[in-house]
């Protein structure tokens, strides 16, 4: 097993190794890595054996709890709860502040998210190595930018929290009673001006500390970016649930995927707290009244799922998290988080890798 999945020299792009080991180059993946089946018929604990397909499931997924870890730990780092369970940083109390305007609890909810995803992805890497499966390391990919803001650590990163494209068509889907993405509907965006540009969710340094309401549409940009990040764990946790083949494994999408929900309704609840028609001077971005037209589409306290259209229009409408379709589901997360710009900075091998991982955990079969 260990040399099966040494590195290979060639085809530069898409021949990419964690440093733990995991080969994952187009041809690698199925071949080399998984192609004999010994790491996985020898399985230990009571879930049995993996299948391939489990395996690249689960290590797609322990890829992007790494990434929400990095991203989330420097959200922390400058706005959250400073202690050993999210370690690092030394906080940003203008920054801290100004988020502080969602919620006054925002602090906690921001460490308890950071360390929530951190368990995550530690669970599903213990996990993969006690079935004879390679763990996922991105340490390698670490080569991004810290924000210079007073309060971040001034290491590497996986992320770029400060030129984003935040998706917030989320709100109106959510709130939606007639629509349903797997149904092909599509939704307006609640902030159109967010995905429009590219815009820092932290300050990039300590200029962005002022103006006031320069800080505040950054606060607010993140309280929106909180939610869109985990509505899409929300959705993926199910829709790759419907893949898997061991019945141990399925136990443990079932039972991270709802922390994801969770999380994404704290976040809906507090982003809608920002302050109405808040304008950035620095670059015109606006956060608009999303209570004014007296629309249900946009309405800021509707946090939990309207009945709507699921499986067929001639059911009647059922709330539901959405969308759960489980074709394309790895690789429309991997295109939603690149169209986010979180990776804005990251090199071709790093997204060569994501998307192998992606491809190989859409490709799993439910067996039985």
């Amino acid at each position: 097993m260990e040399q099966a999945i040494q590195p290979r020299d060639h085809a530069a792009s898409r021949r990419t190794v964690l440093r733990t080991g995991l080969a994952v180059g187009a041809g690698t993946i199925g071949a080399g890595m998984l192609g004999s089946g010994l790491a996985f018929a020898q399985g230990q604990g009571e879930g049995g054996a993996l299948t391939k397909g489990d395996a690249a499931i689960l290590q797609f997924l322990a890829a992007l709890e790494i990434i929400e870890s990095d991203l989330w730990q420097q959200y922390n780092e400058l706005a959250g709860i400073q202690d050993t369970e999210a370690p690092g940083g030394s906080g940003n109390p203008a920054y801290t502040k100004a988020v502080a305007q969602l919620d006054s609890d925002m602090a906690q909810y921001i460490h308890d998210n950071t360390e929530d995803e951190i368990s995550h992805f530690t669970f599903l890497n213990a996990y993969l190595g006690s079935k004879g499966a390679a763990p996922v390391s991105l340490e390698r990919f670490r080569t991004l930018p810290s924000s210079k803001a007073t309060g971040a650590q001034q290491i590497p990163r996986l992320t770029n929290l400060m030129q984003l494209t935040v998706d917030t068509s989320y709100w109106t889907r959510y709130r939606s009673r007639t629509q349903n993405p797997d149904l092909g509907d599509a939704f307006a965006q609640a902030i159109p001006g967010l995905s429009k540009g590219r815009f820092p969710a932290i300050p990039r340094d300590d200029g962005d500390l002022a103006p006031a309401d320069h800080l505040n549409a950054i606060a607010f940009t993140a309280g929106f970016h909180f939610a869109f990040i985990e509505q899409g764990g929300s959705s993926l946790y199910p829709s790759l649930a419907q893949r898997v083949t061991n019945p141990e494994v399925l136990r443990i999408l079932l039972s991270i995927g709802p922390t994801e929900t969770m999380h994404f309704q704290t976040w809906q609840d507090k982003a809608g707290n920002f302050t109405p028609s808040t304008t950035d001077p620095t670059n015109g971005l606006t956060f608009p009244d999303l209570n004014a037209s007296g629309s249900e589409d946009t309405q800021t306290n509707l946090i939990m799922p309207e009945p709507t259209a699921f499986l067929s229009r001639k059911f009647p409408p059922v709330s539901i998290i959405r969308p759960t379709a489980t074709k394309g589901a790895a690789m429309g997360a991997v295109q939603a988080l690149t169209a986010d710009g979180l990776f804005i900075g990251q090199s071709p091998r790093f997204l060569a890798l994501l998307h192998d991982l992606a491809q190989a955990a859409d490709a799993a079969h439910r067996g039985y």
